[in-house]
Protein backbone atom coordinates (compact mmCIF):
# COMPACT_ATOMS: atom_id res chain seq x y z
CA UNK A 1 0.00 0.00 0.00
CA UNK A 2 1.28 3.58 -0.66
CA UNK A 3 2.48 5.70 2.41
CA UNK A 4 1.91 8.97 2.78
CA UNK A 5 2.59 11.85 4.84
CA UNK A 6 0.36 15.00 5.79
CA UNK A 7 0.55 17.91 8.07
CA UNK A 8 -2.04 17.72 10.77
CA UNK A 9 -4.65 20.77 10.07
CA UNK A 10 -8.01 19.60 10.56
CA UNK A 11 -9.90 18.43 13.69
CA UNK A 12 -10.15 14.79 12.61
CA UNK A 13 -6.20 14.58 11.83
CA UNK A 14 -6.07 16.33 15.36
CA UNK A 15 -8.20 13.07 16.95
CA UNK A 16 -5.87 10.66 14.65
CA UNK A 17 -2.86 11.94 15.22
CA UNK A 18 -3.46 11.93 19.15
CA UNK A 19 -5.24 8.42 18.80
CA UNK A 20 -2.43 6.69 16.71
CA UNK A 21 -0.80 6.21 20.53
CA UNK A 22 -3.59 4.28 22.10
CA UNK A 23 -3.78 1.87 19.00
CA UNK A 24 -0.07 1.47 19.22
CA UNK A 25 0.23 1.11 22.93
CA UNK A 26 -2.68 -1.23 23.26
CA UNK A 27 -2.13 -4.25 25.83
CA UNK A 28 1.09 -2.96 26.68
CA UNK A 29 0.96 -3.24 30.39
CA UNK A 30 3.94 -0.40 31.10
CA UNK A 31 2.70 2.24 28.80
CA UNK A 32 0.64 5.13 30.85
CA UNK A 33 -1.77 7.20 28.25
CA UNK A 34 -1.07 11.08 28.54
CA UNK A 35 -3.78 13.19 30.52
CA UNK A 36 -5.56 13.96 26.97
CA UNK A 37 -6.08 17.75 27.86
CA UNK A 38 -2.71 18.01 28.65
CA UNK A 39 -1.91 16.87 25.27
CA UNK A 40 -3.89 18.77 22.95
CA UNK A 41 -2.30 22.20 24.99
CA UNK A 42 1.44 20.72 24.61
CA UNK A 43 0.60 20.14 20.09
CA UNK A 44 -1.20 23.08 20.50
CA UNK A 45 -4.35 21.98 19.53
CA UNK A 46 -5.99 23.52 22.46
CA UNK A 47 -4.36 27.02 23.67
CA UNK A 48 -0.76 27.07 25.39
CA UNK A 49 1.97 29.68 26.66
CA UNK A 50 4.74 27.90 25.21
CA UNK A 51 3.46 28.56 21.71
CA UNK A 52 3.00 32.15 22.42
CA UNK A 53 6.74 32.61 20.99
CA UNK A 54 7.04 29.44 19.02
CA UNK A 55 5.90 26.91 16.31
CA UNK A 56 5.02 23.67 15.85
CA UNK A 57 3.87 21.61 13.03
CA UNK A 58 2.57 17.85 13.30
CA UNK A 59 2.60 15.42 10.09
CA UNK A 60 0.76 12.23 10.18
CA UNK A 61 2.08 9.18 8.38
CA UNK A 62 -0.98 7.12 6.54
CA UNK A 63 -0.98 3.42 4.79
CA UNK A 64 -4.18 3.22 2.99
CA UNK A 65 -6.09 5.60 4.99
CA UNK A 66 -4.83 4.28 8.51
CA UNK A 67 -2.38 6.58 10.57
CA UNK A 68 0.57 4.28 11.28
CA UNK A 69 3.27 7.04 12.53
CA UNK A 70 3.15 10.92 13.87
CA UNK A 71 5.55 13.31 14.04
CA UNK A 72 5.97 16.99 15.46
CA UNK A 73 8.57 20.00 13.59
CA UNK A 74 8.93 22.10 16.47
CA UNK A 75 10.77 25.91 16.42
CA UNK A 76 11.63 27.20 19.87
CA UNK A 77 12.81 30.37 19.51
CA UNK A 78 13.86 30.71 22.89
CA UNK A 79 16.96 28.21 21.69
CA UNK A 80 17.74 29.52 18.85
CA UNK A 81 18.55 33.25 20.60
CA UNK A 82 19.76 31.46 23.93
CA UNK A 83 22.53 29.32 21.66
CA UNK A 84 22.64 31.50 18.59
CA UNK A 85 22.33 28.50 16.42
CA UNK A 86 19.49 27.62 13.83
CA UNK A 87 18.36 24.28 15.66
CA UNK A 88 15.10 22.58 15.44
CA UNK A 89 13.54 20.09 17.56
CA UNK A 90 10.96 16.79 16.93
CA UNK A 91 8.89 15.48 19.07
CA UNK A 92 5.61 13.45 20.15
CA UNK A 93 7.36 10.46 17.64
CA UNK A 94 5.31 7.42 17.36
CA UNK A 95 5.81 4.81 14.25
CA UNK A 96 4.89 1.22 13.53
CA UNK A 97 7.95 -0.78 13.33
CA UNK A 98 8.88 -0.13 9.84
CA UNK A 99 11.96 2.05 8.58
CA UNK A 100 10.19 3.93 5.61
CA UNK A 101 7.45 5.09 7.41
CA UNK A 102 9.93 6.78 10.62
CA UNK A 103 11.97 7.92 6.79
CA UNK A 104 8.96 9.77 5.26
CA UNK A 105 8.11 11.11 8.98
CA UNK A 106 11.60 12.76 9.44
CA UNK A 107 11.56 13.91 6.25
CA UNK A 108 8.50 15.49 6.19
CA UNK A 109 9.59 17.51 9.70
CA UNK A 110 13.19 18.30 7.87
CA UNK A 111 11.48 19.87 4.74
CA UNK A 112 9.24 22.04 7.08
CA UNK A 113 11.85 23.27 8.96
CA UNK A 114 14.18 23.91 6.16
CA UNK A 115 11.23 25.68 5.01
CA UNK A 116 11.89 27.94 8.07
CA UNK A 117 16.03 28.06 6.82
CA UNK A 118 16.23 25.35 10.24
CA UNK A 119 18.73 22.20 9.10
CA UNK A 120 19.70 21.02 12.37
CA UNK A 121 17.64 18.99 14.31
CA UNK A 122 17.36 17.63 18.42
CA UNK A 123 14.78 15.62 19.51
CA UNK A 124 12.53 14.02 21.01
CA UNK A 125 11.43 17.20 22.91
CA UNK A 126 7.73 17.11 23.64
CA UNK A 127 7.79 20.22 23.11
CA UNK A 128 10.69 21.26 24.79
CA UNK A 129 13.39 20.35 27.55
CA UNK A 130 11.20 21.75 30.14
CA UNK A 131 8.79 19.32 29.28
CA UNK A 132 8.49 15.61 28.80
CA UNK A 133 11.54 14.80 26.75
CA UNK A 134 13.89 11.76 25.50
CA UNK A 135 13.91 8.15 23.84
CA UNK A 136 13.64 5.38 26.48
CA UNK A 137 16.29 3.70 25.25
CA UNK A 138 16.41 1.10 29.00
CA UNK A 139 14.34 0.29 31.40
CA UNK A 140 11.57 -0.93 29.30
CA UNK A 141 10.43 -3.61 32.35
CA UNK A 142 8.39 -1.03 34.21
CA UNK A 143 5.90 1.82 34.02
CA UNK A 144 7.17 5.39 33.76
CA UNK A 145 6.99 7.62 36.86
CA UNK A 146 4.84 10.59 36.57
CA UNK A 147 5.20 13.41 33.30
CA UNK A 148 8.18 10.76 32.31
CA UNK A 149 8.48 9.42 28.64
CA UNK A 150 7.63 5.42 27.61
CA UNK A 151 7.98 4.49 23.94
CA UNK A 152 8.34 0.69 22.43
CA UNK A 153 12.30 -0.60 22.79
CA UNK A 154 12.32 -0.96 18.33
CA UNK A 155 12.00 3.45 18.23
CA UNK A 156 16.14 4.16 19.02
CA UNK A 157 16.31 1.51 15.64
CA UNK A 158 14.21 3.78 13.64
CA UNK A 159 15.46 6.98 14.99
CA UNK A 160 19.12 6.15 14.46
CA UNK A 161 18.40 4.24 11.14
CA UNK A 162 17.32 7.50 9.97
CA UNK A 163 20.80 8.99 10.41
CA UNK A 164 20.16 11.01 14.02
CA UNK A 165 22.85 10.32 16.53
CA UNK A 166 23.14 10.73 20.50
CA UNK A 167 24.09 13.75 22.12
CA UNK A 168 23.00 13.44 25.84
CA UNK A 169 21.38 10.87 27.70
CA UNK A 170 19.74 11.47 30.79
CA UNK A 171 18.85 8.90 33.66
CA UNK A 172 16.20 8.37 36.41
CA UNK A 173 17.39 6.98 39.77
CA UNK A 174 15.35 5.10 42.02
CA UNK A 175 15.92 4.86 46.19
CA UNK A 176 13.79 3.49 48.84
CA UNK A 177 12.71 6.47 51.11
CA UNK A 178 13.98 4.50 54.24
CA UNK A 179 17.41 3.45 52.87
CA UNK A 180 17.86 7.06 52.66
CA UNK A 181 17.88 8.07 56.45
CA UNK A 182 21.21 6.77 56.73
CA UNK A 183 23.19 8.85 54.84
CA UNK A 184 26.50 8.05 53.83
CA UNK A 185 28.87 9.64 56.34
CA UNK A 186 30.54 12.05 53.93
CA UNK A 187 27.32 13.44 52.22
CA UNK A 188 26.10 13.08 56.42
CA UNK A 189 29.38 15.97 56.78
CA UNK A 190 28.36 17.41 53.68
CA UNK A 191 24.77 18.17 55.05
CA UNK A 192 25.73 19.20 58.85
CA UNK A 193 28.35 21.83 57.61
CA UNK A 194 26.25 23.68 55.34
CA UNK A 195 23.42 23.78 58.23
CA UNK A 196 26.22 25.36 60.53
CA UNK A 197 27.83 27.42 57.84
CA UNK A 198 24.40 29.09 56.34
CA UNK A 199 22.00 28.15 59.01
CA UNK A 200 19.44 27.90 56.95
CA UNK A 201 15.30 28.26 57.47
CA UNK A 202 13.88 25.37 55.74
CA UNK A 203 10.00 25.05 55.04
CA UNK A 204 7.62 23.51 52.86
CA UNK A 205 5.77 25.29 50.10
CA UNK A 206 3.20 27.52 51.38
CA UNK A 207 -0.23 26.91 49.53
CA UNK A 208 -1.93 29.98 50.95
CA UNK A 209 0.74 32.25 48.76
CA UNK A 210 0.51 29.47 45.58
CA UNK A 211 1.03 32.35 43.63
CA UNK A 212 3.85 34.25 45.02
CA UNK A 213 5.97 30.75 45.66
CA UNK A 214 5.87 29.97 42.51
CA UNK A 215 7.21 33.27 40.85
CA UNK A 216 10.11 32.42 43.91
CA UNK A 217 10.60 28.84 42.09
CA UNK A 218 10.67 30.06 38.96
CA UNK A 219 13.58 33.03 39.56
CA UNK A 220 15.55 29.87 41.44
CA UNK A 221 14.54 27.39 38.32
CA UNK A 222 15.91 29.95 35.72
CA UNK A 223 19.04 31.33 37.76
CA UNK A 224 19.93 27.77 38.94
CA UNK A 225 20.05 26.36 35.77
CA UNK A 226 21.66 28.97 33.54
CA UNK A 227 24.81 26.65 32.52
CA UNK A 228 22.97 23.28 32.00
CA UNK A 229 23.25 22.07 28.97
CA UNK A 230 20.26 23.06 26.32
CA UNK A 231 18.55 25.03 29.06
CA UNK A 232 15.77 27.74 28.04
CA UNK A 233 14.08 29.53 30.87
CA UNK A 234 10.79 28.87 31.02
CA UNK A 235 8.14 32.21 30.60
CA UNK A 236 6.10 33.85 33.25
CA UNK A 237 3.23 32.84 31.70
CA UNK A 238 4.60 28.57 31.48
CA UNK A 239 5.23 28.49 34.63
CA UNK A 240 1.97 30.12 35.70
CA UNK A 241 -0.07 27.59 33.41
CA UNK A 242 2.06 24.53 34.43
CA UNK A 243 1.72 25.40 37.97
CA UNK A 244 -2.44 26.13 37.61
CA UNK A 245 -2.54 22.56 36.28
CA UNK A 246 -0.44 20.78 39.01
CA UNK A 247 -1.89 23.05 42.59
CA UNK A 248 -3.83 20.54 43.48
CA UNK A 249 -1.90 17.63 42.76
CA UNK A 250 0.85 18.89 44.97
CA UNK A 251 1.71 18.20 48.49
CA UNK A 252 3.16 20.65 50.28
CA UNK A 253 4.87 17.65 52.43
CA UNK A 254 6.83 16.79 49.25
CA UNK A 255 8.16 20.09 48.40
CA UNK A 256 11.00 22.23 50.11
CA UNK A 257 12.17 25.80 50.39
CA UNK A 258 15.86 26.71 51.69
CA UNK A 259 15.98 30.50 52.82
CA UNK A 260 19.39 31.96 54.35
CA UNK A 261 19.31 35.16 56.36
CA UNK A 262 15.64 35.51 54.79
CA UNK A 263 16.88 35.13 50.82
CA UNK A 264 15.24 31.89 49.01
CA UNK A 265 18.12 30.43 47.67
CA UNK A 266 16.68 26.79 46.96
CA UNK A 267 13.52 24.66 46.35
CA UNK A 268 12.91 20.91 45.62
CA UNK A 269 9.63 19.53 44.18
CA UNK A 270 8.52 15.99 44.39
CA UNK A 271 5.40 15.14 43.27
CA UNK A 272 3.55 11.92 43.76
CA UNK A 273 3.68 9.33 40.94
CA UNK A 274 0.02 9.41 39.87
CA UNK A 275 0.12 7.26 36.37
CA UNK A 276 -1.71 4.23 38.05
CA UNK A 277 -4.64 6.23 38.57
CA UNK A 278 -3.60 7.86 35.32
CA UNK A 279 -3.81 4.52 33.69
CA UNK A 280 -7.15 3.58 35.32
CA UNK A 281 -9.04 6.49 34.04
CA UNK A 282 -7.43 6.07 30.82
CA UNK A 283 -5.87 9.93 30.76
CA UNK A 284 -9.72 11.49 30.92
CA UNK A 285 -9.98 14.12 33.62
CA UNK A 286 -13.61 14.47 32.93
CA UNK A 287 -16.05 14.20 33.97
CA UNK A 288 -14.89 12.53 37.37
CA UNK A 289 -11.10 11.62 36.44
CA UNK A 290 -9.43 14.42 38.47
CA UNK A 291 -11.59 13.65 41.68
CA UNK A 292 -10.08 9.48 41.44
CA UNK A 293 -6.52 11.63 40.78
CA UNK A 294 -6.98 13.69 44.58
CA UNK A 295 -9.49 10.87 46.04
CA UNK A 296 -6.04 8.39 45.30
CA UNK A 297 -3.91 10.25 46.48
CA UNK A 298 -3.07 8.83 49.68
CA UNK A 299 -2.76 5.45 48.07
CA UNK A 300 0.25 6.56 46.15
CA UNK A 301 3.45 5.41 47.72
CA UNK A 302 5.64 6.30 45.00
CA UNK A 303 7.14 10.22 44.56
CA UNK A 304 9.33 11.59 41.46
CA UNK A 305 11.54 13.92 42.68
CA UNK A 306 11.43 16.43 39.62
CA UNK A 307 13.60 19.31 40.57
CA UNK A 308 16.32 20.16 42.80
CA UNK A 309 17.29 23.83 41.88
CA UNK A 310 19.82 25.92 43.92
CA UNK A 311 21.31 29.11 43.26
CA UNK A 312 24.58 28.77 41.52
CA UNK A 313 26.25 31.17 44.18
CA UNK A 314 25.28 28.19 47.01
CA UNK A 315 25.39 24.90 44.67
CA UNK A 316 28.48 23.60 45.63
CA UNK A 317 27.66 24.00 49.33
CA UNK A 318 25.58 20.82 50.08
CA UNK A 319 21.93 22.94 50.03
CA UNK A 320 20.18 20.90 47.47
CA UNK A 321 21.24 17.49 50.14
CA UNK A 322 20.05 19.87 52.91
CA UNK A 323 16.75 20.73 50.73
CA UNK A 324 16.10 16.64 50.27
CA UNK A 325 16.80 15.71 54.09
CA UNK A 326 13.74 18.09 55.27
CA UNK A 327 11.81 15.55 52.62
CA UNK A 328 12.40 12.27 53.94
CA UNK A 329 10.65 12.59 57.62
CA UNK A 330 7.50 13.88 56.13
CA UNK A 331 7.65 11.67 53.09
CA UNK A 332 7.82 8.79 55.35
CA UNK A 333 4.73 10.65 57.52
CA UNK A 334 3.28 10.61 54.63
CA UNK A 335 3.46 6.95 53.42
CA UNK A 336 6.41 7.03 50.98
CA UNK A 337 7.91 4.03 50.20
CA UNK A 338 9.91 5.10 47.12
CA UNK A 339 11.37 7.61 45.55
CA UNK A 340 12.48 8.74 41.83
CA UNK A 341 15.17 11.18 40.87
CA UNK A 342 14.50 12.36 37.26
CA UNK A 343 15.75 13.38 35.45
CA UNK A 344 19.68 13.98 35.39
CA UNK A 345 21.89 15.12 32.72
CA UNK A 346 24.53 12.41 31.76
CA UNK A 347 26.92 15.43 31.82
CA UNK A 348 26.10 16.21 35.47
CA UNK A 349 28.55 14.96 37.37
CA UNK A 350 28.24 16.47 40.40
CA UNK A 351 24.53 15.51 40.78
CA UNK A 352 25.29 11.74 39.21
CA UNK A 353 27.45 11.04 42.14
CA UNK A 354 25.61 12.19 45.01
CA UNK A 355 22.90 9.90 44.09
CA UNK A 356 25.51 6.82 43.41
CA UNK A 357 27.14 7.69 47.09
CA UNK A 358 23.36 7.76 48.42
CA UNK A 359 23.02 4.23 47.05
CA UNK A 360 20.26 5.33 44.71
CA UNK A 361 20.46 2.90 41.08
CA UNK A 362 20.11 3.88 37.95
CA UNK A 363 17.05 2.10 36.64
CA UNK A 364 15.91 3.77 33.20
CA UNK A 365 17.99 5.71 30.50
CA UNK A 366 16.61 8.36 28.31
CA UNK A 367 18.65 9.71 24.93
CA UNK A 368 18.65 13.12 23.35
CA UNK A 369 19.16 12.98 19.10
CA UNK A 370 20.79 15.02 16.94
CA UNK A 371 20.34 15.29 13.44
CA UNK A 372 23.70 16.19 11.22
CA UNK A 373 23.12 17.48 8.04
CA UNK A 374 25.10 17.23 5.00
CA UNK A 375 24.85 20.38 3.43
CA UNK A 376 26.21 23.30 5.07
CA UNK A 377 24.69 24.91 7.85
CA UNK A 378 23.61 28.50 8.28
CA UNK A 379 24.87 29.91 11.15
CA UNK A 380 22.71 32.34 13.13
CA UNK A 381 23.91 35.96 12.87
CA UNK A 382 24.87 37.83 15.50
Amino acid sequence: MPLTVEPVVTRRQQKQFMQLAWDLYRGDPNWVPPLRQTQKEMLNFDPDPFYEHNEIQCFLALRDGKPVGRVAAIINNGHIERYKERRGFFGFFESVNEQEVANALFDAARAWLKEHDILLVRGPTNPSLNHECGLLIDGFDSMPTFMMTYNHPYYPDLIEGYGFRKTEDLFAFWGDLSMLETLDPKLKFVVDEAKRRFNPVLRPIDRKNFKQEIRMFLDIYNKSLVATWGFVPMSSAEIDHMAAGLKHLLVPELTTVCEIEGRPVGAVFGLLDYNPIIKKIDGRLFPFGFLRLLWGKKSLKRVRLISTNVLPEFQRWGIGLVLLERLIPDGLKWGMEEAEFSWVLESNHLSRATLERGNAKKVKSYRIYDYAPTEPVQEEKK
